[in-house]
């Protein structure tokens, strides 16, 4: 888990905040309708538009096929929790699997000519590209990333 910086804000007890938590199966079909209720609850909190409409999406899409084709292994009996917490200053989305765990650095790939045939680690290079942190988080079981978005 990444500690706090310093720098993160600390928005004040009084500010709005939005919670959102789901339990989907694991099931690809699920994805647009979670991807839109955390679109909504950002539009909601004043985002920038570029951040609804490009980045959440991307992002959240990409941590989510991730969590249900790799995690579970694409297991029709698995589930993949989601939890995202809105506020006036950042979004910090958590997506949980079943899965055993796995390397975010090893498992990130640099786009390049040379890997453009992979098929595999894209997602968490382009999640990185537009979130302005993404982890992996130690879970009792299966594996937890957490997406953070800070209000443009």
């Amino acid at each position: 888990m990444t500690p706090r910086s310093s720098l993160d804000p600390v928005p004040p007890a009084d500010s709005p905040r939005r919670v959102i938590e789901l339990d989907i199966p694991n099931d690809v079909r699920f994805i647009e309708r979670v991807v839109e209720r955390v679109q909504h609850e950002c539009q909601e909190m004043a985002y920038g538009h570029r951040q609804v409409t490009l980045n959440v999406p991307v992002a959240l899409t990409e941590a989510l096929s991730n969590a249900i084709l790799r995690g579970n292994a694409d297991d029709p009996s698995k589930h993949v929790h989601v939890r995202a917490s809105v506020d006036t200053y950042r979004l910090v989305v958590e997506v949980r699997d079943e899965g055993q765990g796995f390397d975010l650095e090893a498992c990130t790939v640099d786009v390049t000519i040379e890997t453009i045939d992979r098929e595999d680690g894209r997602g968490l290079f382009l999640m990185r590209a537009l979130m302005d942190r993404v982890e992996r988080v130690s879970a009792q079981r299966g594996n937890t990333v957490r997406l953070t978005l800070n209000r443009a």
